[in-house]
């Protein structure tokens, strides 16, 4: 028998590998359904739905490797991250899927509350907050929605040589703005963002881009904190937010 890998665990999911089979244990069963709708949808590389069974659902791997981690530079060549660019263009190109995802209002009213959060509990130096609040206005404004993958990490994007094989993790995919997802996949990798660019396309604005990378990181960090992850760890959030500083 294949031994039981734990990919990610916290209180909200686990994720187990057995050999070519992932389990995804989620308290909300809604987050599967999603999921599975989603990847029904999209017209790019995504798992295998095996079967599900709430709360479990059961998932092929995909080949290849993944794109990269945050925190360490990415090993992938610039043909891979164009080859990228240009499925998450197929995919913002593909017609919305039909549910409801977040408005500009909800994004504001979650940056004012995480922001507080952060200055009340001294996580951070209040002007490194202040810095980044500014720059993440420019992500605050109205947006075409497209289909969005919605929790674009490098880590779920699998690549083989210059060709992608499979996205995964779906469960936000939502109707959005293009520019978040662009940003989530280049969070920590802002070298790599003229590459990705290439494969995308025309329509891009960086500024955008940038204003995500700020809103993004501020955002994340309690929940991060809560759920025993490290957003200060070398190359993750907080340094993110501190290279905005050295931006100004």
């Amino acid at each position: 028998m294949d031994e039981v890998e734990v990919v990610v665990a916290h209180r909200q999911r686990v994720t187990l590998r057995v050999g070519d089979v992932f389990l995804k244990v989620d308290g909300d069963p809604a987050h599967a359904e999603v999921e599975v709708r989603a990847m029904a949808l999209a017209p790019v590389p995504t798992p295998v739905v095996l079967w599900r069974e709430p709360p479990v659902l059961a998932i092929g791997a995909v080949p290849g490797e993944a794109l990269g981690v945050l925190g360490e530079p990415s090993r992938a060549s610039g043909g891979a991250w164009a080859a990228v660019g240009d499925v998450v263009r197929r995919l913002h190109e593909a017609p919305l899927p039909p549910w409801v995802g977040v408005g500009v209002d909800e994004v504001a009213a979650r940056l004012d509350r995480e922001c507080a959060w952060l200055v009340d509990n001294g996580v951070l130096p209040a002007g490194v907050i202040r810095r980044n609040r500014e720059i993440a206005e420019g992500a605050l404004r109205r947006w075409d929605p497209v289909f969005i993958h919605g929790d674009l990490q490098i880590t779920h994007v699998f690549v083989d040589g210059d060709e992608v094989t499979g996205i995964i993790d779906w469960s936000e995919a939502a109707p959005g703005d293009a520019m978040f997802d662009l940003a989530i996949l280049t969070l920590g990798h802002e070298e790599r963002l003229d590459d990705l660019l290439a494969g995308y396309g025309p329509g891009a604005d960086r500024d955008v881009i940038r204003a995500w990378w700020s809103l993004r990181a501020l955002v994340a960090s309690r929940w991060l904190i809560g759920h025993g992850f490290d957003p200060d760890a070398p190359g993750c959030e907080f340094d993110v937010l501190r290279a905005r500083m050295r931006d100004a």
